[in-house]
């Protein structure tokens, strides 16, 4: 099984490109993912991984991923090999997103509305598991 599931923050704005073959959309940005554990006394580190997002979820991801926000990917991993001008082999290792999310605090969700607007409350961090009307009767 390849999945792969991702949570950081876009270290730049994603970059939109056209295949030449058939002009289908490809979206490209890295996250900066923090790792669980630091050494005491360091810092925490993070590691960047690029991401590739095809077709309608890369002009989603284009449109309204920017750098610095939260996002969660799920993806895969998939490996690629190139040979440049100079006949040169080139390497990569890359997520290619099958789904993508908002992960953002509802607060900065909120603040953007037009997100919630199109999309409904694509996805934050507050984790309940239920909403509250003003009608329900609290035990408290």
């Amino acid at each position: 099984m390849n999945k792969v599931i991702l949570m950081g923050r876009l270290t730049r704005d994603p970059e939109v490109r056209y295949t030449q073959t058939n002009n289908t959309l490809v979206a490209s940005f890295s996250l900066a993912v923090n790792r669980r554990f630091a050494r005491q006394g360091e810092e925490r580190q993070a590691d960047f991984i690029n991401i590739v997002a095809w077709s309608k979820l890369g002009e989603f991801c284009s449109k309204y991923f920017k750098k610095g926000q939260q996002v969660g990917i799920i993806g895969r991993i998939q490996t690629r090999t190139w040979d440049d001008d100079q006949g040169q082999k080139h390497y990569i290792t890359e997520v290619v997103a099958e789904e993508a999310y908002f992960a953002d605090s509802k607060r900065d969700v909120d603040s953007a509305n037009s997100f919630e607007n199109t999309f409904g409350n694509v996805a934050s961090s507050d984790n309940s598991e239920f909403e509250v009307s003003s009608t329900d009767d609290l035990p408290f």
